[in-house]
């Protein structure tokens, strides 16, 4: 079977990412071990002067539409070109912008979701592309498993298939719900702004929770398919979920290697849906980037953020400052908010109107999933004792649907709002 083939590391064209990391501005902030504390210039004059342009550089900042209350303190008097020139110990700055948050605590730079939910709710935002990792899924009770990366290493399953079936059977999709944060982009989808959903995760709750296939790029594959990972063979996707939970191991029929749900590993192939990218960046008019470490090692998907125009807004939600928002200062257009996502989500829909909206939305998304889930049970057929016999019709055997019967394929027929 003839494949579209493009490697992570090789052949898909990889946009540069320009990154400012945090020893570049530590060095500048502190002085090296030739010049001592006591030796540095510290005149009168110029701190008089900076406390001016420090002033002039905060109601600037509250003006544009990139300023916000809670962002910390500018650099005094600084720029890009003078970012080396000593400090005088009495006149540190607040806390660094590419830094990561520390525990329990949030941060907002350049005005980070009220900036961005007045673009939204003045218009401006009307294809807006999301790219998720795993911390969406974590208030699911998901693991982040970005750790345990040699597991998601093909030479590595090829040699030892059995700790990503381990694995795979706690993550096989069911036994978790989508949480808040995945009801969010729902809505989105819901006002008809949401253009795609690029993410990383494997789990099935974007599906789960109602966002479109046509919405939705898995970039990383998904349990929905299985196949022989040497000669890519189909391989029916409920036998090979049953051997995984049964803590079997499926392998093909034609050329006994071993079966995989088509989840990606490092080393094979992207998804041909994953190429959208390269006529939905472009469109794009906001990017909100959650939950993702956009690591290097995580290419290309990592370097997607770095393909819309450079007038677009991107919105960080996050534990940690990553990729092109550890720059400092961050470039104009860029907004985050660190903190807990789930509590930061919430924040963001309060502020654009969507809270009650959400709530109904998942209590209408989670009954129907119920109600679905107790008509298959019914529907399920009994065991057969005896062969050659058919099983007896329940009591109503004219052949008319009993109530239950009709409300389950009602229930099944209805679609929950959009």
């Amino acid at each position: 079977m003839n494949r579209s083939r493009v490697s992570w590391d090789k052949k898909a064209p990889q946009p540069p990412v320009i990154r400012a990391t945090r020893s570049s501005a530590s060095q500048a902030r502190h002085p090296g071990p030739a010049e001592p504390l006591d030796s540095r210039p510290c005149p009168y004059a110029k701190q008089r002067r900076r406390q001016a342009d420090s002033a002039l550089a905060r109601n600037l900042s509250q003006m544009s539409v990139s300023g916000g209350p809670d962002a910390p303190p500018p650099s005094k008097g600084k720029s890009s070109k003078t970012s080396g020139d000593p400090v005088c110990p009495s006149t540190g700055s607040g806390p660094d912008r590419g830094s990561s948050s520390l525990p329990g605590t949030k941060w907002s730079f350049r005005g980070g979701l009220a900036s961005v939910a007045r673009l939204v709710k003045l218009g401006r935002c009307k294809n807006v592309v999301v790219v998720a990792g795993a911390g969406i899924s974590t208030a699911s009770g998901i693991p982040d498993f970005r750790l345990v990366f040699a597991i998601f290493n093909i030479d590595y399953f090829s040699n030892d298939p059995q700790p990503f079936f381990s694995l795979a059977k706690a993550l096989y999709p069911g036994g978790h719900r989508p949480n808040y944060i995945h009801y969010f982009i729902r809505m989105l989808h819901h006002k008809g702004l949401l253009l795609r959903m690029y993410t990383q995760n494997i789990d099935g709750l974007e599906k789960l929770c109602g966002i479109p296939d046509d919405k939705l790029v898995e970039a990383h594959g998904s349990f929905s398919t299985a196949s022989c990972h040497l000669c890519y063979t189909p391989y029916p996707p409920e036998r090979a979920k049953d051997a995984i939970i049964n803590g079997d191991i499926p392998t093909c029929s034609f050329c006994a290697a071993t079966v995989k749900p088509d989840v990606v590993f490092f080393g094979e192939d992207l998804p041909q849906k994953y190429f959208l990218h390269t006529k939905d960046f472009p469109k794009a008019d906001l990017l909100i980037i959650m939950g993702t470490s956009l690591q290097a090692s995580i290419e290309p998907f990592a370097s997607l953020v770095n393909t819309v125009r450079s007038t677009v807004p991107r919105l960080l939600l996050n534990r940690h400052a990553v990729g092109p928002f550890q720059r400092t200062p961050l470039r104009r257009g860029d907004h985050m908010e660190l903190g807990d996502l789930a509590d930061t989500v919430q924040r963001f829909a309060e502020m654009l109107g969507w809270s009650s909206e959400i709530q109904e939305l998942m209590r209408s998304q989670e009954a129907s999933s119920s109600q679905t889930s107790s008509c298959r049970s019914r529907a399920a057929p009994e065991p057969e004792h005896t062969t050659g016999t058919s099983r007896p019709r329940p009591a109503n055997s004219s052949g008319e649907e009993t109530d239950s019967e009709t409300d389950c394929k009602s229930s099944g027929s209805s679609n929950p709002s959009n």
